[in-house]
């Protein structure tokens, strides 16, 4: 079996009717134009989404005042990024359709592994398609293509920006220090020992210093859960037991899962469920997952009471709290 490519001679088939720029100098002249002129408007388009991100915030299209500055932005970012991505598409399939190759072939089947031959064969017809392609000769499609992909790859680039910083510490670190007391959420109002009863559930902040202010991103890291057992209730090591104080025990109370906040406690049952997808914590042995999609217990803040007998935490946590993200270690 011939592992050629041959046109097609089935007498059942219509004739091929070839097109004007295939015989008509002039008309692929024009058809060339006309795809350059597309790739030039894709990066005009790219253009004037740059210039729309970066200048528009800080004045308005003179043609278009009544939009606003917010506006008027979105709409120059809109035009652009449709001007680009329409244009660039349309000057590729006007291309294909107009100026390469036309001819119907038929490549006959042969095993997978072809012979070393035909893969060497293979990879001449490649480079002979390319170059019947028309690039090498007709720069000024292959310049404007060029100008339109540079620009267009500049696109994700810049709107990257929009993603914001590098988190850094922020994924790994909260507020929680060595001596910070636990203070009531909300009220803000130290909390001792004597304030739970065994069964109750409080949520905590850490208490802020003179001058500082809360964020909303700190809440969300910093927020604690403080349950109160009998000491005899605990199933855990001696270090963890040692974080606890007359059995009152702290976790996080952002699901190790997907961040959801934990707030269902089953006092029968010691357990700690967060309700966006039903994972389970067993307070009694250090929070560990005992149901539900979570694979990693609640972080646990060692707590003990301060010389005015108010609960401090005796450390940071030692762990990052929250959902699972690259590079995490634990």
């Amino acid at each position: 079996m011939s592992n050629e490519i041959e046109q097609i001679k089935d007498p059942g088939l219509p004739a091929h009717v070839h097109r004007q720029t295939d015989s008509d100098p002039i008309a692929a002249q024009r058809a060339e134009r006309q795809v350059a002129i597309l790739f030039g408007l894709s990066a005009v388009g790219t253009l004037l989404l740059i210039y729309s991100y970066i200048f528009v915030k800080d004045s308005v299209f003179i043609f278009i005042p009544v939009l606003g500055n917010t506006n008027a932005q979105q709409l120059g970012l809109g035009m652009g990024m449709a001007i680009a991505l329409f244009c660039i598409g349309a000057g590729a399939i006007h291309w294909a359709k107009t100026l390469m190759p036309d001819e119907e072939v038929i490549a006959h089947r042969h095993e997978f592994r072809s012979e070393d031959e035909d893969r060497a064969e293979f990879v001449k017809t490649v480079k002979a398609g390319a170059s019947a392609a028309g690039l090498g000769r007709r720069p000024l499609i292959k310049r404007t293509l060029g100008a339109a992909l540079g620009l267009s790859a500049l696109t994700p680039l810049l709107l990257l920006r929009d993603l914001g910083p590098l988190p850094k510490d922020d994924l790994t670190k909260t507020s929680w220090k060595a001596g910070t007391r636990l203070v009531t959420d909300p009220g803000d109002r130290p909390i001792r020992p004597e304030d739970l009863e065994v069964g109750a559930v409080a949520q905590t902040l850490p208490e802020l210093a003179e001058g500082e202010e809360r964020t909303l991103n700190n809440i969300g890291k910093d927020a604690v859960l403080l349950i109160r057992l009998r000491p005899e209730e605990f199933n855990l090591d001696a270090e963890r037991l040692s974080w606890t104080h007359e059995g009152i025990i702290a976790f996080s109370k952002i699901c190790s899962h997907m961040g959801c906040a934990v707030a269902l406690y089953e006092q029968q049952t010691k357990h700690l469920l967060c309700p966006c997808h039903q994972s389970t914590f067993d307070v009694t042995r250090a929070a560990k997952v005992i149901f539900g999609p979570a694979a990693r217990p609640l972080p646990q803040l060692a707590i003990t009471v301060d010389a005015d007998g108010y609960l401090v935490a005796q450390q940071p946590f030692t762990e990052p709290v929250g959902p699972s993200f690259w590079e995490r270690s634990s």
